[in-house]
């Protein structure tokens, strides 16, 4: 590896303004924003956003109007970012306490306002207890980033493609450049057609059922029936931005899944299940609505419709679930010399821990070890705590956990960093670390006899573990392309992770409120129009911490659907054995609702269009440069206007204001919102077009 130093924008030397004050309450602020906006996207796509990008160009822009300091600017986006891993990790594994029945809902029109009737999500038990979680996974991942900056962070042989992006966005903000009107009319554009849309001036959403004549089998004289489940792209600017950042490759092949599953499985399932089968789940769900007074099913194709839709719910999701796992280890797999390298190098710095600092260069200079070894104690006896004291645990199960913990988190910040190290944090696999480690220590825990302090316990434990390791791997990815910017720059390191440290602290007592508002928001407009509302709806399918639960529960409780898992399994060897380069984007295509995928694709081919345009102006690398730039920003933009006016919508759902109710408008057109993804797609191919043209 190559560790030469680099040759910062702002020497070592010089003295400049840095980790003041300013520059961190807007750090704070942009953390929260962008992690609240990081949530609710990640709960409905299963994607989360960069944040990067945006909290450069917001900070930049301000700290201008303040005369600030380039180096301020590079704190700024440090503290700015990382409330989106925080996110991150939080909604990859806490619904799932509430989708396994852990953390039931806190339904606000329950008579009966009492924790044992009610469930507790939404107490102030499982606000601390969540908390307590992204605390110990936040704070682990700083430390950890600190005890292996220079191993990874001063290596040139990894490129750190959006480190390195994201220092010329503060460079080109020095001769005035920078974009931040895109953003903040990016941001606005996505808020009002998320306003728009829930107030009914165009329907969200179009769905139907192809039914098509019966077919009798020539041997066995069984009757054939059945069709195709149909629809429409949602109309969401954050699902279309997505889709947009994504590109048309990775959306295609998401795509691919839904053909797959909606074009395929369901189908033929429904066909092999009959009439008999729809009538039967109609009618449990009618009973269940005249309970509750809401609307019941009426109508043949809508009668098929909602079989097509149980179908997949309960079959076609759980294979999926199957092809992930596979999916996942075959990613690590091919990654298993870059993985090793990453893991030698961190272990090998550890010995570089208590080196003297005294004529240490300021580029150089890390948090104090002794500050990072108590940091770590702190956070192993957290985890022994919660996991012995909160979910009831046994002594040697809890210390199993907390020792796992500390190992893990450790193993998978090294390798988050090496990985964002070469692809970058918005590629990096977390999720599929996060199942890795989730599926090692359930393994671990029943082995310490896990079950025996109850199987609700041991579920709890497991999720807790998950999801301190998971937004410790999210946090550590994040904190490694800010230091390789910052290094670029020519930040000083332990400002830089003492920024970070405050910022994930103050994002972990924030997150779990978030959660709570979206989640309770979903669960009041499910009652008012008649669905099952919560997280694991399609709504807020929160599709990884779906998957998290339907894990922790199979490996702890032993309520594994095995049959529909090696089904998955089986069908992703078949993938890679094929050669498909990313079978877990197909899975998560047939995982994520109908809509979402649809809208998801139609981002990636505006985007494209746009490259196919770019291509035919035959422009330079620096326009090229400047067209992505300006694309990423619209798209961040369109996601956190809407994600932003999302939170303000699940508020007043919260409280019974509805906005759908106000006009009183009861068949909107759905043509009128395909004509808004027109006009976005026009403005999305248009303005970074003419951007890099203009741009010298």
């Amino acid at each position: 590896m190559s560790s030469e130093k680099f040759t910062p924008f702002v020497p070592a030397g010089t003295n400049m303004k840095e980790f003041t004050l300013r520059a961190l309450l807007i750090g704070l602020i942009l953390s929260v924003i962008f992690g609240a906006a990081n949530a609710y996207i990640g709960l409905k796509a299963g994607m989360t956003i960069a944040a990067t990008y945006p909290a450069a160009v917001i900070g930049m822009a301000l700290l201008k109007m303040m005369k600030g300091t380039i180096l301020e600017e590079n704190f700024t986006r440090s503290a700015g970012s990382v409330g989106e891993s925080v996110a991150a990790g939080a909604i990859f594994t806490l619904p799932a306490f509430f989708i396994a029945g852990l953390w039931t809902a806190d339904g606000l029109n329950n008579p009966d306002k009492t924790l044992e009737a009610i469930g507790m999500f939404s107490s102030t038990k499982s606000y601390l207890t969540a908390t307590a979680i992204l605390l110990v996974g936040a704070t682990m991942g700083v430390f950890f980033v600190a005890l292996l900056r220079r191993a990874l962070v001063q290596d040139q042989s990894l490129p750190f493609p959006e480190s390195v992006a994201a220092a010329e966005i503060h460079k080109a903000g020095q001769s005035g450049g920078g974009g931040t009107k895109y953003l903040f009319w990016a941001m606005a554009a996505g808020a009002a057609i998320k306003i728009a849309g829930e107030l009914k001036l165009f329907a969200t959403s179009f769905f139907t059922f192809l039914k098509i004549a019966p077919a009798t089998l020539t041997r066995s004289g069984k009757v054939l029936e059945g069709g195709w489940f149909a629809g429409g792209p949602t109309i969401s600017s954050a699902y279309l931005g997505v889709g947009y950042i994504i590109g048309p490759q990775k959306a295609s092949i998401s795509f691919s899944g839904l053909l797959l599953a909606w074009g395929l499985v369901v189908p033929v399932l429904l066909a092999i299940l009959g009439p008999e089968y729809v009538e039967s789940v109609v009618a449990a769900f009618n009973a269940k609505a005249m309970e509750a007074g809401t609307t019941p099913i009426t109508g043949e194709l809508e009668a098929w419709r909602f079989g097509a839709t149980t179908v997949w719910h309960e079959i076609v999701r759980i294979i999926a679930i199957g092809g992930m796992l596979v999916a996942a280890a075959f990613t690590l797999f091919n990654m298993r010399n870059t993985l090793g390298q990453g893991l030698v190098r961190a272990i090998k710095d550890l010995k570089n821990m208590g080196q003297p600092t005294e004529n240490v260069e300021r580029t150089e200079k890390d948090m104090k070890a002794i500050f990072i070894l108590l940091g770590i104690c702190a956070g192993a006896l957290a985890t022994f705590c919660v996991a012995f004291f909160v979910f009831g645990t046994s002594f040697v199960v809890a210390l199993v956990a907390a020792t796992v913990m500390v190992v893990l988190a450790f193993m998978f910040a090294a390798v988050s960093g090496y990985l964002v190290g070469i692809v970058g944090s918005s590629n990096n696999p977390v999720s599929g670390l996060t199942m890795t480690a989730l599926v090692i220590t359930a393994l671990l825990l029943v082995a310490a006899g896990v079950r025996g302090s109850g199987v609700e316990a041991g579920i709890a434990a497991v999720l807790g573990i998950a999801a301190i390791f998971c937004v410790s791997s999210a946090v550590a990815g994040k904190m490694f392309q800010d230091l390789r910017a910052g290094a670029l720059l020519g930040g000083t390191p332990w400002r830089m992770q003492t920024g970070d440290l405050i910022g994930a602290v103050i994002s972990a007592f924030v997150m779990f409120g978030v959660l709570i508002i979206l989640n309770q928001g979903d669960i009041e407009q499910g009652i008012a129009a008649g669905y099952q509302g919560g997280f694991g709806s399609d709504a807020l399918p929160a599709p990884q911490a779906t998957l998290m639960a339907t894990l922790s529960q199979g490996i702890v409780g032993g309520t594994m659907t095995w049959i529909l898992i090696l089904l998955g399994m089986m069908l992703a060897v078949s993938l890679i054995v094929m050669g498909v380069k990313a079978p877990m984007l197909i899975f998560i295509g047939m995982f994520l609702p109908f809509a979402t995928i649809f809208a998801i694709m139609v981002g990636g081919l505006i985007k494209g269009i746009l490259t196919i345009y770019l291509d035919r102006k035959k422009l330079s690398e620096a326009q090229n440069q400047t067209a992505r730039n300006t694309s990423v920003l619209l798209a961040s933009g369109l996601i956190a206007g809407e994600a932003l006016m999302g939170l303000i919508v699940a508020v007043f759902a919260i409280f019974g204001t509805f906005f759908s109710q106000m006009l009183g408008i009861t068949k909107p057109s759905y043509f009128v919102g395909l004509a808004v993804l027109a006009v976005l797609g026009f403005v999305l191919v248009r303005i970074p077009l003419k951007k890099a043209v203009s741009t010298k």
